[in-house]
């Protein structure tokens, strides 16, 4: 599959992987990219600099704006062809950390701003009979793994919801697809004070994605080496993998 002609949808991207992959999509000839976050400046700026770039702002936990921005990129751009929902939020987070609004709020941007986004494309797409939809989860929704209790359940939850809808949507000709990325350089990793294994950077995400967006495949996950180990941990039965990672993390 070629993005020569498509129009592309990216939410959340104004910063890290969403920002590079938008970047990427016009740079690979996709006819129009259109971009949605919070900060208007930020995709204004990128437009600016990339034609094919078409600026939607909106609050992805808004569910009424995300309809009214699917409506008006299909009334003013035309079908949208790519759908990536890749808005997220995190902070890391303990059990001494617990922090209830914290927990709602990655509620409400990782898993509830993924389902609106669904709810506005899904209809249009199965009427056509066409349509790629990819949803931005993570190897942190492998398995539960400390420090992550704002996050992990949310994509964990991400990772089921489109196992969940897989088959059906492909029935309809719509193809689902699950990205699962390792640690990537963003504003959100950032804020760890731990070394990430395998870090990469945002550009280098962007190329795994745009390379797996032109493939039928379900998940979309790197780097390869480091999925490998959490799948492997993921295989791991309980008692052991409780004892595993408290020898890692001390947790």
């Amino acid at each position: 599959m070629s993005f020569n002609g498509k129009t592309v949808w990216v939410v959340g991207a104004s910063t890290g992987i969403g920002k590079a992959l938008a970047e990427r999509l016009a740079d690979d000839g996709a006819a129009a990219v259109c971009v949605s976050s919070r900060s208007e400046d930020a995709l204004q700026a990128m437009a600016a600099e990339r034609p094919a770039i078409r600026p939607y702002p909106l609050d992805v936990t808004d569910k009424a704006a995300v309809a009214a921005a699917a409506e008006a990129i299909e009334r003013e751009v035309g079908a949208i062809d790519i759908a990536v929902f890749n808005a997220g939020a995190y902070t890391p987070m303990g059990l001494d950390d617990w922090d209830l609004a914290e927990i709602e709020t990655g509620v409400a941007v990782n898993y509830l701003g993924v389902v609106y986004g669904l709810d506005a494309v899904m209809a249009p797409m199965r009427t056509r009979g066409r349509g790629r939809v990819a949803l931005t989860a993570s190897v942190a929704g492998y398995r539960g793994l400390p420090n992550a209790i704002s996050y992990g359940p949310t994509k964990a939850a991400i990772i089921s919801l489109a196992e969940t809808l897989r088959n059906e949507l492909k029935d309809a000709g719509v193809t689902l697809q699950v990205i699962n990325p390792g640690f990537v350089r963003t504003p959100l990793t950032d804020k760890n004070d731990f070394e990430m294994p395998q870090l990469i950077e945002p550009e280098d995400a962007a190329r795994e994605i745009a390379k797996g967006l032109q493939s039928d495949k379900f998940e979309i996950a790197f780097p390869r080496p480091f999925v490998w180990q959490l799948m492997l941990l993921r295989m791991l039965p309980y008692p052991w993998f409780f004892r595993l990672i408290r020898t890692m993390t001390g947790v």
